[in-house]
């Protein structure tokens, strides 16, 4: 017997038609609601060849070019544009933690498992320098802005900066108790932030490494530290569930960030300092009013965890990566959803933007990276 297709032939128009309109009324509830739109397009560019999952990707300064580090020991170099493979960096001992380009794109750096750093040609991949000198894992490394020093933060309590040229320790920045999470350089580079997991943060001299300000008063784990472009403020994020902002002078505290219902991870200013943006387990992310530590939009649509959070350089939006298997784009003036970037249904590990705001790579816990064109996802 001959089966009919479903729905009848003579029905098929109707149906489909009754299908759009129900699609565009569930997006337009959804737009109202703020919390959902219709799905992006998938990835222009998957960048696959790593064996294990991600830890982070970045594009470099003019954005030609993707660093992935994964916890199959080696980062790799891609053309954003083509997504061909141009290197693969080993020589790790154990996985790596997190990747950077310096300012100029000249150079790549690597934070390891095993403890070092690595520092290599971002034209050729070729290894240039180690920093060896921690006796635990590194969580994670960067830049100053001007490319001359590094500073890595290690689970054996004690962050270092480094001469970026050389190789050279500089000063080792110790007093935490615990292992340091995150550090940043002030945008001049005279000062150090680094975050730690006993519930302190701390503002350090970079030429000598002596102590400036401790940060005091989270009950929990420090998890992220930020300063402001103009060096005068100081942003934390704890497991306790709150942010904080802080005298970058004298330690002193200004404003609790209250309102995330689980742990806080990340926290970063803007790009004119204006306003603070945090990324918590909570499945949203918050931006605030970095003067007065009002809350001023809640990023709220994921289904799990925000992993990684940040502003685009213009601060017109937000993009997020999260473990809920998309990364998503916002109107940061509003809160508003612009776009969701499904990710294949791998979970999303963290999330960069271009510098000049056109395309977000996002690192996925499936070993690959994911670049869409995001130019067209713009405020109204």
């Amino acid at each position: 017997m001959k089966s009919t297709p479903y729905p009848p032939r003579e029905m098929r128009g109707f149906f489909l038609a009754f299908l759009a309109i129900g699609q565009l009324a569930a997006a337009s509830l959804a737009a109202d609601a703020g919390t959902m739109t219709l799905p992006g397009p998938p990835p222009a560019i998957v960048l696959r060849g790593h064996s294990a999952d991600l830890a982070g990707a970045e594009f470099s300064p003019d954005g030609s070019k993707v660093v992935t580090g994964s916890s199959d020991h080696t980062a790799r170099l891609w053309d954003a544009r083509t997504g061909a493979l141009l290197a693969t960096l080993s020589g790790h001992g154990e996985g790596v933690r997190s990747v950077a380009f310096s300012p100029d794109g000249t150079r790549v750096m690597t934070a390891s498992r095993d403890g070092s750093a690595k520092i290599w040609d971002a034209a050729t991949g070729a290894l240039q320098k180690t920093l060896s000198g921690h006796g635990e894992m590194l969580e994670y490394a960067t830049f100053s802005d001007d490319g001359k020093r590094i500073v890595t933060a290690a689970r054996d309590d004690k962050a270092t900066v480094w001469d970026a040229a050389s190789g050279a320790a500089i000063a080792d920045l110790v007093g935490h108790k615990s292992p340091i999470m995150r550090a940043a350089f002030s945008h001049d580079g005279k000062r150090v932030i680094t975050a730690s997991a006993d519930k302190t943060a701390r503002i350090w001299n970079a030429d000598d490494g002596a102590l400036i300000a401790t940060l005091e008063g989270h009950t929990g784990m420090v998890l992220g530290a930020d300063l402001s472009p103009d060096g005068k403020l100081a942003a934390t994020a704890a497991s306790d569930k709150s942010a904080r902002l802080w005298d970058a002078a004298t330690g002193a505290p200004i404003a609790t960030l209250a309102g995330h219902n689980r742990a806080v991870t990340q926290v970063a200013f803007s790009g004119d300092g204006t306003r603070v943006l945090t990324a918590s387990q909570d499945k949203t992310a918050r931006i605030w009013d970095a003067r007065t530590g009002a809350l001023l939009a809640t990023l709220k649509g994921h289904d799990r965890a925000v992993a990684s959070a940040q502003f685009s350089d213009d601060g017109k939006r937000v993009v997020t990566a999260s473990h809920d298997k998309t990364a998503r784009v916002w109107d940061a003036a509003t809160g508003a959803l612009l776009a969701t970037l499904p990710t294949d249904a791998s979970e999303a590990q963290s999330i960069a933007i271009s510098r000049d705001g056109m395309h977000v790579v996002v690192a996925c816990y499936d070993g690959a990276a994911r670049i869409w064109d995001v130019s067209s996802y713009q405020p109204h």
